[in-house]
């Protein structure tokens, strides 16, 4: 008879995104799942490379995995998702929330996107909705809609293990921003009370850690310390204080340097545009859209 077994889990630090991907295994059976994969670009010189995705690929060889998923938990603001490469090298289907389609006719009308861009969720393979059920091998995973952050995100609940995605920070740096087009500090403050009301123990794995005050990338922390000792949630805050402490922590932020680069590809499930009839793909930058706290030009 299968136990049900606790996944094993190794987590990827990007320095120069601070994003975490993770490899999610069943010990059982060495079937496995890669979370938020990362697609490296260099937008100084507008190229592309699959350095993070590749040292994913050789984890999986080393370790002898089996992936069955390829999953994103939503369109990510400040990298290009690496899912179609990976999906190509090893054959395993993608997925992302189904609320990934409010984001797509939210951008596709930013970036004035035509008819022929599909704002379906076709380009994933699969959509999840909340509640959703799949299996990893033996282990058993569970979708939770967490938004605010973006109107997609989801959060993967896998045995004893929550990708958080980017709700919840480490807890001394707090929680993630809700300033995006779409984003609601109020919607994320309900998506956390939902994701810590998981058990104690649950482990808690964040997408993105800066090195707070000069220490080494973290990732990974539990429900109970979240709840004892998150900056932004400790002592019991009500929403309308979240909601303040948030907002107020988002007015200061300058918009993730790759951001208009990034939606556009990951609205496409990660891919570039269509090359045009010289055999090259262009990105489109919406201009004077978008304000922030510079002091060069405010808007």
């Amino acid at each position: 008879m299968t136990t049900s077994p606790q996944p094993l889990v190794k987590g990827f630090h990007d320095d120069k995104t601070g994003s975490i991907q993770y490899v999610v295994a069943c010990p059982n059976t060495k079937k496995a799942a890669i979370i938020d994969p990362v697609w490296d670009f260099d937008e100084k010189a507008a190229r592309t490379c699959t350095v993070n995705a590749d040292e994913l690929l050789q984890y999986v060889k080393d370790n002898s995995l089996d992936v069955e998923w390829i999953l994103d938990t939503h369109p990510h603001a400040d990298h290009f998702s690496a899912a179609p490469y990976l999906k190509d090298k090893l054959g395993a289907p993608t997925a992302i929330g189904e609320h990934v389609v409010k984001v797509q006719k939210l951008w596709k009308t930013i970036y004035n996107l035509g008819d022929d861009f599909p704002a379906d969720g076709s380009q994933w393979d699969r959509l999840f909705a909340d509640g959703d059920t799949f299996k990893i091998g033996d282990l058993e995973a569970k979708v939770m809609f967490s938004p605010g952050h973006t109107l997609a995100s989801i959060t993967y609940v896998i045995g004893d293990a929550a990708f958080v995605h980017d709700t919840l920070m480490m807890p001394d740096s707090g929680t993630s921003r809700a300033d995006f087009p779409g984003g609601s500090a109020k919607d994320l403050y309900r998506s956390l009370e939902r994701i810590l009301a998981l058990p104690d123990d649950t482990r808690i794995y964040v997408g993105h850690d800066y090195g707070r005050g000069g220490r080494k990338p973290r990732w990974e922390s539990t429900v109970r310390e979240e709840r004892e000792t998150n900056i932004h949630l400790r002592g019991n805050v009500s929403e309308a204080e979240y909601v303040r402490i948030r907002e107020s922590r988002d007015d200061e932020l300058e918009l993730p340097h790759l951001m208009l680069y990034a939606l556009q590809v990951n609205i496409r499930g990660g891919r570039l545009p269509d090359a045009e009839d010289n055999e090259v793909s262009y990105l489109r930058i919406p201009m004077n859209q978008f304000a922030g706290p510079s002091k060069v030009c405010p808007m």
